[in-house]
């Protein structure tokens, strides 16, 4: 992994705000929706940025896509996501993710992606056309 990648990935919030969350815990896309307040797609571009980098990995759990740091992170990744983790302890938006993760999974008793699912459907009104 090249130095430079890992700082491209690390100049953008929301890739930080990401990989903070992922130094705790590995997340779905939903739950980064809800502790971010962001939607769908964003999350989605973000995690693919990261993924190609090789920042984070995924699993298939079910239906859903858990994504993880690596379980042996490069040298220098490591490094510098130790330097994040000293560096967040103090930031308000990462202190606020946190206590939202714990808000989103507090329901969470299985398997992670079990907590996601999918909102119930809503019925819409049959409109009647001239």
């Amino acid at each position: 992994m090249r130095l430079i990648e890992i700082y491209k990935c690390l100049c953008d919030e929301t890739r930080l705000r990401i990989l903070h969350l992922l130094s705790h815990r590995p997340l779905c896309v939903c739950h980064f929706q809800a502790i971010l307040r962001a939607p769908q797609v964003k999350i989605s571009k973000h995690l693919a940025y990261l993924r190609e980098r090789g920042l984070v990995h995924t699993r298939r759990e079910g239906a859903w896509i858990v994504y993880a740091l690596p379980a042996n992170p490069p040298p220098e990744l490591a490094e510098n996501m130790r330097c994040l983790q000293d560096c967040c302890r103090e930031q308000t938006v990462f202190t606020a993710d946190l206590r939202r993760m714990v808000k989103a999974l507090a329901s969470c008793s299985g398997p992670l992606a079990e907590c996601c699912a999918p909102a119930p459907k809503r019925r819409g009104r049959k409109t009647a056309h001239a």
